[in-house]
């Protein structure tokens, strides 16, 4: 009997990763809008290491310690610290050969959350190509985890992660089980066209636009700027 192909599936928030997680190898945190594309474009940037964070308590105990830390809540840099999440703060390689510790409303949760998995990489629209290419290569079983919004379903984390599932898929070496994956590629198909028009509506896009922070989603949402992929190595995540 053939061995079976290893699958790919997606699961639209932290608050399902339990419904999710068995036989997992990889877990891919995605969150578009802005943590994983801001920990992509820092890495690129030339920062050494990060350290995500869950709470604004912890990110206070790293300050504490003279990190530089960037701490994001609801699209806003906090009160008090130096960075937020956009993925511009990184792109003149001002942070070069920097540790930066991270704390965001959604993407830094789902990392918390996937913890206990083998392998954690971080994945976004920034390195799809690149880190679609990595794991065809693994030839094990992949969980898309996407941030959501406040743990609810979010449309830009889907899209992402139904780009990555297409990718995989078409390599013709992953299956898809679950509905919410098949669901996920053909958002992203129906949007592959124009994501920045499809996503116009978003919530989040209209909750960073009403920030004026337009340059940061154009930014986010543009495929294959980069062939970094970030992974978690004990409490850091660091450059693969």
């Amino acid at each position: 009997m053939p061995k079976r192909k290893p699958r790919v599936e997606v699961c639209f928030t932290p608050r399902s990763y339990e419904l999710y997680n068995e036989d997992v190898d990889i877990v891919v945190c995605i969150d578009v809008l802005r943590a994983t594309s801001a920990m992509c474009a820092a890495f690129e940037g030339g920062v050494k290491k990060m350290i995500p964070v869950a709470t604004l308590e912890e990110a206070l105990e790293f300050k504490k310690q003279g990190y530089i830390v960037a701490a994001e809540r609801k699209g806003q840099i906090v009160d008090g610290f130096t960075l937020g999440n956009s993925p511009l703060s990184y792109v003149d390689g001002k942070y070069k050969g920097e540790t930066i510790v991270i704390t965001t409303t959604n993407g830094t949760m789902a990392i918390h959350t996937a913890r206990k998995a083998e392998t954690v990489v971080i994945g976004s629209l920034l390195n799809l190509d690149a880190l679609s290419e990595w794991l065809i290569k693994q030839n094990r079983n992949v969980l898309l985890l996407g941030s959501g919004w406040k743990e609810t379903f979010c449309l830009e984390d889907t899209i992402c992660a139904g780009a990555f599932v297409d990718n995989l898929l078409s390599s013709g070496k992953f299956r898809s089980d679950f509905d919410s994956s098949i669901a996920a590629k053909y958002l992203f198909r129906s949007a592959s066209e124009n994501i920045q028009g499809y996503l116009k509506a978003s919530s989040h896009r209209r909750r960073l636009r009403d920030l004026n922070l337009n340059e940061d989603i154009k930014y986010c949402l543009t495929p294959n700027q980069t062939k970094v992929i970030p992974i978690k190595k004990g409490k850091y995540l660091v450059k693969m």
